[in-house]
């Protein structure tokens, strides 16, 4: 088993993520030590309720399950929940736990900032992008007709367990969705300013059949790395206000990907790395970095196999992120590669891109 924690000073909070591959039959048990009170609600997915509900084994009256995909992410089931913790009579000394993907812990988690202006919430990722990132951090929001993740907060969980078990029944396009995130940590590796040389890009390159495979060691190895490396970001800047935005390359372009197919024709993962594609291309066209990087970083993604994106009308693109909750003065802000593992912040006027 692996204790991290992550310390937030601004706030003074600290709490704990434990990344076990013990049963999960042994679950429950663990997440209650961190009620405070005598009730919780559960929200989880309806894939993984389906799968682990009798397994994890919360009583049917504690539990709101939340159909999968990101169109559900939004204010009508942000009333549901709530309105299910009022009829709970939740107070602030109970507990909103969330077990599944980004989709459930972004919105579970915001219900929770929001619940009696705020009630301790417990995250349980059940994805590997949730592993690796989403579960970590306490980036908490909903989707709206506008964009995504426009409506949310900065609002930390009480504890996060991460249980690499779970990803054994993960289909096959949401794991490689999560690989995603992770090829994204390699790219920005030094810029996260981790005290411990982690070494992502190697580890990867090393490991590719293990990874795609699913060794449990190898995936335990993995997610620890992630979040070693999203822990030294969020204790420096919590609320984004300057090294955090790192943490979105790839994602300018990757959310309008998402919002042109109404998030239903490409995963996150899949949109995301199209972002971090058009992010060497721009890097390349402003004269960042060279090209045997951009070749590198292109041979890196490959060894993944993930799905091809194609290009969308440049306009609307444009158009998309400029309703990007990350731009400022009317322009786009993007996170470009400037070196091996580097990345900078620039904001950029349309006819720049």
């Amino acid at each position: 088993m692996t204790n991290l924690s992550v310390n937030i000073k601004s706030e003074e909070k600290n709490y704990p993520i434990f990344i076990e591959d013990e049963d999960i039959l042994l679950l429950k048990e663990k997440i209650l030590t961190y009620v405070e009170g005598k009730k919780y609600l559960v929200v989880i997915s309806q894939k993984v309720e389906k799968l682990y509900g009798k397994i994890l084994g919360f009583a049917k009256e504690n539990v709101y399950v939340l159909k999968d995909g990101e169109k559900e992410k939004n204010f009508n089931n942000y009333k549901k929940i709530t309105e299910r913790a009022l009829q709970m009579k939740l107070t602030r000394k109970d507990a909103i736990i969330a077990i599944g993907g980004g989709v459930v812990g972004d919105l579970a988690g915001f219900v929770s900032s929001t619940y009696m202006r705020g009630i301790d919430f417990i995250q349980v990722p059940t994805t590997l992008l949730a592993c690796v990132d989403s579960s970590v951090g306490g980036k908490v929001a909903i989707d709206t007709d506008y964009g995504k993740n426009l409506v949310g907060a900065f609002y930390q969980p009480k504890a996060v367990f991460i249980n690499p078990n779970f990803l054994k029944t993960l289909d096959d396009r949401q794991f490689k969705t999560g690989l995603g995130e992770v090829v994204k940590y390699s790219f920005i590796e030094k810029s996260c300013k981790c005290d411990e040389d982690l070494n992502l890009t190697n580890f990867l390159s090393e490991n590719v059949e293990k990874i795609i495979n699913r060794d449990e060691r190898v995936l335990s190895k993995l997610i620890e790395i992630c979040v070693k490396l999203k822990i030294s970001v969020v204790e420096k800047d919590e609320k984004e206000s300057g090294l955090r935005r790192i943490l979105n390359f790839g994602h300018t372009y990757g959310h309008a990907i998402e919002k042109i197919t109404k998030y239903k024709k490409f995963t996150h993962g899949e949109a995301i790395v199209a972002g971090m594609k058009y992010a060497f291309n721009l890097a390349i066209k402003r004269n960042l970095i060279d090209k045997n990087y951009k070749f590198f970083a292109e041979d890196v993604i490959k060894k993944f196999n993930f799905v091809e994106i194609p290009e969308f009308d440049r306009e609307k693109m444009i158009e998309l992120m400029q309703l990007d909750k990350k731009a400022c003065n009317e322009k786009i802000v993007f996170i470009l590669p400037t070196d091996y593992s580097t990345v900078e912040a620039f904001e950029l006027n349309s006819e720049d891109l």
